[in-house]
């Protein structure tokens, strides 16, 4: 439980990160075919391109996780040292995302143009591509998540770990395309607490990274699902 509730939260901080956010409104008027002052002036956005564009980019996610989960079920004799290397990578990377330390490839984005062809299909196509081109700038934190789904027992779990990641990221993108002109003042208003927001979310995996180094993890879980019942109809 503890694992689904951190992957949401990460796809949320995701979607927040600086090189995501302020990109946002290129991307939905492009995937849109509208400019972004007829974006504005709508009051009825066609979600459909924004909500397949999501489809693409969780399509990539779940099946990096997918393939974590696989890769960790084959190490699995080897479960304690698997958890112990997992727990130090998570923290290596929150480390990274604080800004404690700065591993320099993590700092590296790749942005992919594409000359794809509108049409229905398209956007799952970009969404694609855009979650290829700005995996290595989200990376720390899906990266983190991707570890966390190693460790985990079965691959329809890691699965469902980068599902609810790719939720945490699709549900504001979504939201921004069909309020494009509250989401302006959102994101302008916001830029000056997006290391803030970074920043905690490096803390929350810093965490979490010790939570699976000393096996605690389920124990939290177990711990919230006895003061919160009603999250154990989430998983």
């Amino acid at each position: 439980m503890m694992e689904l509730i951190i992957a949401f939260a990460a796809g949320l901080i995701s979607f927040l990160s600086p090189c995501v956010l302020p990109l946002i409104p290129g991307y939905i008027s492009y995937i849109s075919g509208s400019s972004l002052n007829e974006l504005i002036e709508k009051k009825n956005v066609n979600l459909i391109p924004i909500i397949l564009f999501t489809v693409g980019f969780s399509i990539v996610f779940i099946i990096f996780g997918a393939a974590s989960t696989f890769i960790g079920q084959v190490l699995l004799q080897n479960s304690y040292e698997l958890r112990i290397t997992a727990g130090l990578v998570i923290i290596v990377l929150s480390l990274h995302i604080i800004g404690i330390i700065n591993i320099k490839f993590l700092n590296y984005e790749k942005r992919i143009e594409t000359n794809i062809r509108k049409n229905f299909f398209s956007p799952i196509l970009i969404g694609m591509a855009f979650a290829f081109g700005w995996t290595p700038c989200i990376g720390p934190i899906l990266g983190s998540i991707l570890v966390l789904a190693s460790t985990e027992e079965s691959l329809g779990r890691g699965i469902l770990l980068l599902s609810l990641y790719s939720i945490g990221l699709a549900i504001p993108f979504i939201l921004s395309g069909y309020l494009m002109q509250k989401f302006l003042i959102f994101s302008k208003n916001f830029k000056k607490n997006i290391n803030r927001v970074t920043k905690i979310g490096g803390i929350i995996l810093f965490i979490t990274g010790l939570l699976i180094i000393t096996n605690q993890l389920q124990a939290l879980g177990f711990y919230l699902l006895e003061v919160f019942p009603f999250l154990q109809n989430f998983g």
